[in-house]
């Protein structure tokens, strides 16, 4: 480890972007764990009585690629020291792969080493400048930040007392495959192409289906929804889907299976949330047939090219469902996934786990999520003493959805107190609560009972439907 700048920044004061900031020490470091490695990283420290003991890393997004200097300084206005990494590559966007051409050890880095190597200097740099240890340590992230975050719980277990991983893209390789599995569906040719009038469409039918009187559906799971009702009765037009559309749809729902098998690869999306700003418009299906610019085209064009084919001018396009799934499988997934569910080191050694995720996410799919906290259930039985998940009806990725105010989300600070309650305060986190815009008179802000899963949020049947205490967590 080198450490490549180090100095004192002034407390600043609150501005309509940021809280005010206590003075604090910032380092900038890299770690060179092989000779193809370059891991940069940022640790800030509250001076003085500002900081309050704990230590906070903070994961990435998409393929990482820079430090997350936002994230990391935001946590400083609670008083936390808190660290970053930029996955050992640079990427200023995160949605571009070529770093790994050639480079496995970089994939390395990205997939686990950095972060173990960040947490370790910072550390370090914590105890250098303060003379004390940190007296608790806390993991949060979204998305790739997800999967870094149960990374941490399965592969480092005794690093963090606490971890929060929101829409986790833990289970990495099948996750790619399921992004790639919507673009065939949809570019097969141009018949097979959704438009947003006729995402329109599948939105309005699936909430007519299955949505509550706010437009949200709360439970996916009781949601029995087939496009085949908005067939098209005669002649195209902007308020029907064709045959080819309706395929589509259900392939994108459905999710990818293996070609040879019939097992399923990844879950699909959910319905009723598709043409909403920042869904599938941004995720999957961009803005027109031709436009390739869908987070999913960019992603898995990337990782298949430069991490799992090595070749630039591959086209995912001719991917195949079972060769190419075992192969990638084999190249990958011991680096990148996070999908080990035994945690019994992270529960001995007292961690807790808080897992969140949106059912209108049109990144990772919902159901994802629940897949791998049955498979810990299954493997280490009840695990409501040290891991809870929370399903969040309407909440896209990471955070917002379609409230007309607030998003519909849990706020993350909201999160993370809950996080330092629980580890610290032995305070189980049995509900947290969502904000969901305005209730119908549009005068007081709504707010949202979310439940341990598999527990679900019930009406009592005579309150206001638009607050958390007209709710019980009911089993379903």
């Amino acid at each position: 480890m080198t450490i490549d700048d180090a100095h004192v920044v002034p407390a600043s004061d609150a501005s309509a972007e940021q809280a005010a900031l206590p003075a604090s020490c910032r380092v900038l470091g890299t770690s060179r764990p092989t000779p193809d490695s370059t891991i940069r990283f940022l640790v800030a420290i509250p001076q003085g009585p500002a900081f309050n003991g704990r230590f906070v890393q903070v994961g990435n997004g998409g393929f990482a690629g820079r430090i997350r200097e936002g994230s990391i300084l935001g946590m400083l206005s609670a008083g936390n020291a808190a660290a970053g990494t930029d996955g050992g590559h640079s990427s200023p966007d995160g949605s571009d792969a070529t770093w790994a051409l050639g480079h496995p050890e970089k994939v390395v880095d990205f997939g686990h080493r950095a972060l173990k190597e960040t947490t370790d200097a910072a550390r370090a740099i914590v105890l250098a400048y303060t003379g004390k240890a940190p007296s608790r340590s806390y993991f949060f992230g979204c998305s790739d930040g997800g999967r870094e975050a149960l990374m941490e719980a399965q592969r480092y277990p005794d690093d963090f007392d606490g971890i929060v991983a929101i829409a986790p893209a833990n289970n990495w390789t099948n996750v790619f495959f399921g992004g790639v599995w919507a673009q065939q569906a949809l570019h097969r040719d141009a018949a097979h192409y959704l438009s947003l009038p006729k995402l329109q469409v599948l939105q309005a039918a699936a909430r007519k289906a299955c949505a509550a009187s706010d437009g949200v559906i709360d439970n996916p799971l009781d949601c029995r929804f087939d496009p085949a009702v908005v067939l098209c009765n005669g002649a195209e037009n902007d308020d029907c889907l064709t045959a080819a559309q309706v395929e589509t749809a259900r392939a994108i729902y459905a999710g990818p299976k293996n070609s040879r098998t019939g097992e399923p690869i990844v879950a699909g999306y959910e319905p009723g949330y598709e043409a909403e700003p920042g869904s599938w418009q941004q995720w999957i299906t961009g803005q027109t047939a031709d436009d390739r610019s869908a987070e999913w085209t960019k992603f898995a064009s990337t990782f298949f090219s430069n991490v799992v084919f090595d070749d630039p001018q591959y086209d995912f396009m001719e991917l195949d469902f079972d060769a190419d799934l075992t192969a990638t499988q084999a190249k990958v997934s011991s680096i990148l996934d996070a999908s080990d569910p035994d945690l019994s080191r992270f529960r001995r050694r007292g961690g807790k786990l808080i897992q969140v995720h949106g059912w209108a996410d049109p990144a990772i799919p919902p159901r994802n999520s629940i897949r791998y906290f049955e498979s810990v259930r299954a493997k280490m039985g009840d695990t409501a003493d040290f891991y809870r998940l929370f399903m969040v009806p309407g909440m896209l990725h990471c955070l917002g959805g379609p409230g007309p105010d607030d998003p519909r989300a849990v706020n993350p600070r909201a999160i993370e107190a809950a996080m330092v309650d629980w580890v610290e305060g032995a305070k189980v986190p049995d509900e947290l609560l969502a904000s969901t815009g305005t209730n119908a008179s549009g005068a007081t802000p709504a707010t949202r009972l979310l439940c341990p899963h598999p527990l679900m949020a019930q009406w009592d049947g005579k309150g206001d439907r638009g607050r958390a205490e007209s709710y019980a967590c009911v089993a379903p």
